[in-house]
């Protein structure tokens, strides 16, 4: 089986996400998109609120990005966003950068066109009903058109039952993508309704998932995309990117790419003293000063905490400011 060249470098951790909008024309539901972004005209690049177009090419400098995955919501609502952002990493980056998109649409040929030298690989999303009758839709004569155009064609949808209905669509496609359905805040309820379970207690797999894709998975172009895998190969392997251009010299990084530190805030509420105390004894670059607080090395904070009055604690979060994960008292 030959992966996706897009699905190469997600695996690596080497592509940026980036999230245009989180309108769309359809309502699956089995859609596991947040409520804070379903239906709103925000941008993520990762998990970063996009405000300006330099904060895309910013974060994907962080994490040393050698490709860009574009998602929604639908992003071909919002086309010349797309297309604007898309020539932005390509000049750049340069030509090598790849960008896969997904679309629930099936593009018509002025928006292929408008794509063309932009997006590399086009990643089709039918929705559930029509898969029974796909050779029927336009999905197809867009794969079909896609590909003369020099697209890399494929589609890419969750693991529900009747997968194997698209067999016949793999004949007009590179390849086609599994996700394992997964359990979500939006969708729970109608997870529920058609009587979906977890598959267990640690992810948000859905329990049958895996057997639903079994024939169709027998397929070289198929590859199925498990949940674990998502968290914990693709994220850990993107945030460690991240952390290793963005850590501070007093960070630890840790395994799993978040980055580990130590906390005092002074019972005075000034960092003054303290930060005298830490410029005589030890090197400049392992500590920050902050008006209310000190960070620096966890080992070193608990070493000297007995020294400084103030509350202390380790903090794990996600690379460049990201969420914090734990904060443990010292």
């Amino acid at each position: 089986m030959t992966l996706a060249k897009g699905c190469v470098l997600c695996n690596q951790g080497a592509k940026m996400v980036l999230f245009v909008t989180g309108r769309c024309h359809r309502s699956c539901w089995y859609c596991p998109l947040s409520s804070e972004r379903k239906g709103t005209d925000t941008v993520f690049a990762n998990e970063r609120p996009v405000d300006i177009p330099s904060q895309i090419i910013e974060e994907a400098e962080n994490m040393s990005a050698l490709g860009t995955g574009i998602t929604g919501g639908e992003p071909l609502l919002c086309l010349d966003k797309v297309t604007a952002y898309c020539r932005l990493l390509k000049e750049h980056f340069g030509p090598e950068h790849q960008i896969h998109l997904y679309t629930a649409k099936a593009p018509t040929h002025t928006e292929l066109a408008e794509m063309q030298g932009l997006v590399d690989e086009i990643r089709l999303h039918p929705p559930h009903e029509c898969w029974d009758t796909i050779l029927e839709t336009d999905f197809i004569r867009s794969a079909r058109l896609a590909k003369e155009m020099g697209f890399d064609i494929g589609i890419e949808v969750p693991s529900l039952p009747g997968l194997e209905h698209l067999v016949p669509a793999l004949q007009y496609l590179d390849f086609l993508n599994i996700n394992e359905l997964e359990w979500g805040e939006t969708n729970a309820y109608a997870m529920r309704e058609r009587g979906f379970e977890l598959a267990d207690e640690l992810h948000n797999a859905i329990d049958g998932a895996i057997g639903w894709a079994e024939e169709l998975c027998r397929h070289d172009k198929v590859h199925w995309c498990s949940s674990a895998f998502k968290d914990s190969v693709q994220l850990r392997e993107r945030l460690k990117r991240i952390a290793e251009n963005t850590a501070r010299p007093f960070d630890e990084i840790t395994p799993d790419g978040t980055v580990v530190y130590g906390v005092f805030e002074p019972e005075s509420g000034k960092t003054a003293e303290i930060a005298h105390f830490l410029e005589e004894r030890f090197e400049a670059d392992s500590f920050a000063i902050f008006t209310d607080r000190i960070e620096t090395a966890w080992w070193l904070l608990e070493k000297h905490a007995d020294e400084m009055a103030g509350e202390k604690y380790v903090i794990e979060r996600y690379p460049n400011g990201g969420m914090i994960v734990e904060r443990t008292p010292l």
